[in-house]
């Protein structure tokens, strides 16, 4: 039973829902990512290249092409070694944008921290005067 109540213990505690939260947050929000990639970004960049451009279609052929095959799922299903570097392409894309925006969003909130956190108070007058006392008594020869 002591086990129960201290999985509870753990369960209940705030640094626990917090990571549940952002693990789902983060989930969500490597979707909008992945949206942002394939339905803007990858349009563009193809109007950019001229058009047709397509990366999760690019390919090596690794070996031999019998039957001439030239789409990327005639090859797999025929069981032809391809090298879809395309595919990686789009997912490394996805990953800059995703590692670019969380930069940006990290940069935003040290810049609200910042402004929130109030100035560090001013020292008191009899403070200083206090110090400049100790440190002239140091400067003085012992006798």
């Amino acid at each position: 039973m002591k086990i129960v109540q201290e999985f509870k213990e753990f369960a209940i505690k705030g640094n626990m829902m917090d990571l549940a939260i952002g693990v789902i947050i983060g989930g969500a929000f490597g979707k909008i990512i992945d949206s942002l990639v394939k339905d803007i970004l990858m349009p563009l960049i193809s109007v950019i290249t001229g058009g047709g451009v397509d990366f999760t279609q690019k390919f090596f052929v690794l070996g031999d092409n019998p039957n001439n095959l030239q789409s990327l799922d005639a090859l797999q299903k025929a069981g032809i070694n391809v090298l879809t570097y395309g595919n990686f392409l789009t997912i490394f894309l996805n990953f800059l944008i995703l590692a670019w925006v969380v930069f940006l969003l990290v940069k935003v909130m040290n810049r609200m921290r910042k402004q929130a956190e109030p100035a560090p108070a001013a020292t008191p007058e009899d403070i200083e005067l206090l110090r400049e006392i100790r440190d002239e008594l140091k400067r003085r020869p012992q006798a």
